[in-house]
């Protein structure tokens, strides 16, 4: 009996974003560099934002994707956002999750 062409999605993935980025990627390295000088820049972060109102996205988001647009020479905000919805390993690198929403051309406006 033929198979169906119909794919049925997975309710859940038992592999993680951290499985599936090879042990010798150059980004590994990068991400552990820029995590340290992320957690020194916290502080900093911390005192330009309000302690009131709406949690906003974080900056070290923001700034991990603006490193991937320069090392990747994505000429434009809009495909940067394209490449960071359905690219596991940008996902990765900026910290979002499979299940969260990807960032959008203002976001990346206003954080700048």
């Amino acid at each position: 009996m033929r198979g169906r062409d119909k794919e049925q999605e997975p309710l859940y993935s038992y592999i993680s974003m951290e499985q599936r980025i090879p042990e010798d990627h150059p980004l590994r390295r990068i991400r552990k560099i820029v995590d340290e000088l992320m957690k020194s820049l916290s502080p900093r972060f911390t005192k330009l934002y309000a302690s009131d109102g709406r949690p906003s996205i974080p900056p070290e988001q923001l700034l991990r994707a603006l490193l991937l647009q320069a090392l990747y020479t994505i000429r434009s905000e809009r495909q940067l956002m394209e490449q960071l919805d359905y690219n596991i390993l940008f996902r990765w690198f900026t910290g979002l999750s499979m299940d969260s929403g990807s960032l959008g051309c203002s976001d990346l406006g206003d954080g700048k």
